[in-house]
């Protein structure tokens, strides 16, 4: 009897795993990592980068469910006057802000490798060669890679330009990452980027 309420209990968490792990084998799965529960806010007045993909996939967070993000990947970016922020709401406390600010000098944030799994991107963007409904599996502009599932929708570009960034995403990852000007504050209440 209790081989079978194993049975019963731990089918679905293995059928779970093998999924995760075929999604991860066949490039659908976007981050490296499972995604916290909260998504954050990006804001820069400015992004320029060099070598530019994106395409469709999904993050995982730790409790196996499946996120759509639309992944932005740039070998090379610069942004000027960068916002993150993530709000938290905690028993009793409310709401706590981390808002985190960066290149807002004469030095802009300089990243390698960039890939933003984001749900939500606006702002005024211009691209040079742009290729708009390549398959995903194919792109070569973007870091090395940095490519999705055979089949499905992508684009890439020499280059990007986006002036007003704004961004909602639950995963954002880099080779590496030059904060300038780096601050950090945490407050109560809500005070996010935008």
């Amino acid at each position: 009897m209790r081989w079978r309420r194993f049975a019963v209990l731990s089918v679905p968490g293995f059928a779970a795993t093998a999924a995760l792990a075929v999604a991860l084998a066949n490039g659908a799965l976007a981050a490296s990592f499972a995604v916290s529960g909260q998504q954050f806010k990006v804001a820069a007045d400015d992004l320029k980068g060099d070598g530019f993909a994106q395409y469709g996939s999904v993050d995982a967070n730790a409790r196996g469910d499946l996120l759509p993000v639309a992944v932005t990947a740039i070998k090379k970016a610069e942004l000027r006057n960068l916002c993150q922020s993530v709000v938290t709401k905690l028993p009793v406390i409310g709401n706590i802000s981390l808002k985190l600010s960066a290149g807002t000098g004469s030095k802009p944030v300089q990243a390698t490798d960039l890939y933003m799994d984001a749900t939500d991107i606006a702002g005024d963007a211009s691209f040079n060669n742009i290729e708009i409904g390549r398959d995903a599996s194919t792109v070569d502009k973007g870091p090395d890679g940095a490519q999705g599932m055979q089949d499905a929708f992508a684009q890439q570009a020499d280059d990007i330009h986006i002036a007003k960034l704004r961004t909602v995403a639950w995963a954002t990852t880099a080779g590496s990452f030059k904060l300038n000007g780096l601050s950090m504050k945490i407050s109560k209440g809500k005070k996010e980027c935008f």
